[in-house]
């Protein structure tokens, strides 16, 4: 098939990218002439494992194409995937301007009597399908018949940063909400070789598509949510939130993912996703008090290591120096957005400390957010020289086993506060370390 896709962050280029591996004639398009530039030279504008050398064979092979053209990008395209931002407004609502500009761009661009699918890939509101079908009217003069000339369908993403590439080909399900027997026959031949191994391309109306993403997401961080608290409950009570969870995720019903504590849920997808679910809800005069307890929790969980730092310190952190591990949301990405890392670090700043951080992927995105606020290692150990005491703030796989010796060596007080819970308790305790983690026994050292 022939496929547009507007919009060249990280759904477009993954999704532009994993469809052309199938055999697909793809076009990404996007406003941006130095991101296009990039890509049409191969150089590849996002970190994703795996993903790049994707990309690279099949720009080589002539089936993925890029432009800053949406007319030359939809000319020949049976299915125009919408991977645009949706970025949370003033009030938590998802903003969709980029999107129905998007749409109302195609309409003055789309011929009658040539049907296309416009597919809403973007995460977006419930009612965003009979908005986008609007825009595209009202963009043709009110020209086109939705049906006869174009169908809106909404196919929601589920790729996870770090394995969206394995996500994408090996998809646990494929959700596309549309009521067209026309659209839901070519959006099943798309989608078939990518669910051969029987998961399902599941069908549905475009808004229960839409509420579906929502609602994933919102459940996934009210799961992650509900670990944390106990976790605290755990550090009160005595116990240990590593045997809590095991215990709970062994019941088939529950699951084991998602249910590691830590210093809280980060990235572009849930906390804009709860914010717009719970702002969705209050729209049609519902109070959804479970989104926005978990939202409350969450806020507070992201800075909850600080005041263990200030108390370990006798109340004050001024004047103090620590190294930092970690800065992406989550290990295998670059992304930065609403990383518990960056609030920790704010309100160590705020209170007169200095911080030296390492990230194997990240520092370049910190570094143009916060400039010379902090200082940036060349690797792990570096970030530990003349510092007060190490903080782990992502579960990075080089940060799992690292040499102690080389830490004891480097710090100035054996102590660390983890974030992760990436260190055994037991060990940490044997190595003589002052150890503070999430939902277990704070391990001090006998004097």
């Amino acid at each position: 098939m022939k496929i547009a896709v507007i919009g060249t962050g990280y759904v477009g280029l993954v999704t532009g990218t994993c469809f052309s591996e199938t055999g697909n004639t793809v076009t990404c398009v996007d406003i941006d002439e130095n991101k296009i530039q990039k890509l049409k030279g191969g150089t590849i504008t996002i970190y994703e494992p795996g993903l790049d050398k994707l990309f690279v064979r099949n720009l080589k092979e002539g089936r993925l194409h890029f432009t800053t053209r949406l007319q030359e990008g939809v000319a020949d395209a049976e299915i125009i995937f919408l991977a645009l931002p949706t970025p949370p407004g003033e009030d938590g609502s998802a903003d969709l301007r980029y999107v129905l500009g998007v749409a109302r761009d195609l309409g003055g661009i789309l011929k009658k009597g040539d049907y296309k699918i416009i597919v809403d890939k973007s995460t977006v509101p419930v009612g965003t399908a009979d908005k986008v079908t609007r825009a595209v009217i009202e963009g043709s003069g009110n020209t086109l018949v939705p049906g006869a000339d174009f169908d809106v369908v909404s196919n929601p993403e589920f790729l996870r940063e770090g394995v969206a590439v394995d996500d994408f080909m090996k998809p646990d399900r494929v959700v596309v909400g549309t009521e067209s027997e026309r659209a839901r026959e070519l959006m099943g031949d798309l989608y078939a070789p990518f669910v051969r191994q029987g998961n399902p391309v599941i069908f549905m109306d475009e808004r229960s598509a839409e509420l579906t993403k929502y609602a994933a997401n919102a459940f996934l961080a009210t799961k992650i949510t509900f670990m944390n608290e106990i976790a605290r409950m755990c550090e009160l009570l005595g116990a240990d939130v590593d045997m809590v969870r095991r215990g709970v995720g062994s019941d088939e019903r529950i699951g084991k993912r998602f249910l590691f504590p830590g210093i809280g849920y980060g990235g572009s997808c849930f906390p804009k996703d709860v914010q717009a679910l719970a702002k969705s809800a209050a729209e049609v005069n519902y109070d959804f008090r479970i989104l926005e307890s978990v939202m409350a929790v969450n806020e507070d969980q992201k800075t909850y290591l600080v005041p263990k730092i200030k108390e370990y310190f006798g109340g004050s952190v001024a004047g103090k120096h620590f190294a930092l591990w970690g800065l992406a949301f989550k290990p295998n990405t670059d992304d930065i957005r609403e990383a518990p890392a960056l609030y920790i670090i704010r309100a160590l700043l705020d209170a007169g400390a200095t911080i030296t951080a390492f990230d194997p992927e990240a520092m370049n995105n910190v570094r143009q957010l916060m400039g010379d606020k902090i200082g940036f290692a060349k690797s792990q150990y570096e970030a530990l020289q003349n510092a007060d005491a190490l903080i782990i703030a992502t579960e990075w796989n080089e940060f799992r086993t690292p040499d102690f010796d080389r830490i004891t060596a480097a710090l100035k007080n054996k102590a660390v506060f983890d974030g992760r819970n990436l260190f055994e308790t037991d060990h940490m305790e044997k190595l003589g370390y002052y150890y503070f983690s999430i939902g277990r026994k704070t391990i001090t050292p006998t004097k």
